[in-house]
């Protein structure tokens, strides 16, 4: 079976968190990759491992034109993780629910005040946010 990548968050020490689209959740550890595949040094230099990415089609991550993980390796080597999304709930849930503006949680994203891959997360076109986060930043919700 192929493990399509839906999202990936570079984490300290060197981690990736790979969200898949199934909904399965990895966390997968870049270090031992370094002695490998000389060339994945790299990524120790100028914050390139911050800059990971999922590449097109979802087939893996990606960092340039050299330095790329398949999707199957970050599936089959990483380790499974439970996730902050028992508690989902759509964008727009959550603008009505808070009394804000759909606009408003996605710049709290691109600012980081909500973290991709930690608060909130993508699924196709609809992003979802953890109650929990949502509550943790803007308090108990207005409307139920």
């Amino acid at each position: 079976m192929f493990h399509k990548l839906n999202h990936v968050v570079p984490l300290e020490d060197y981690r990736l968190l790979a969200q898949f689209v199934e909904g399965v959740s990895k966390i997968y550890d870049v270090k031992p990759v370094f002695d490998e595949i000389p060339v994945f040094q790299q990524l120790k230099e100028n914050d390139l491992f911050e800059k990971a990415h999922v590449g097109p089609g979802g087939y893996g991550v990606i960092w340039n034109d050299e330095i790329d993980l398949s999707c199957e390796e970050l599936f089959y080597g990483g380790a499974d993780i439970a996730t902050p999304f028992d508690g989902l709930v759509a964008f727009v849930e959550a603008t009505r629910m808070w009394g804000l503006n759909e606009s408003t949680l996605r710049k709290a994203i691109a600012y980081g005040k909500l973290k991709a891959g930690v608060d909130a997360c993508k699924y196709g076109k609809q992003w979802v946010v953890s109650t929990k986060a949502m509550k943790r930043e803007y308090g108990e919700p207005k409307y139920a």
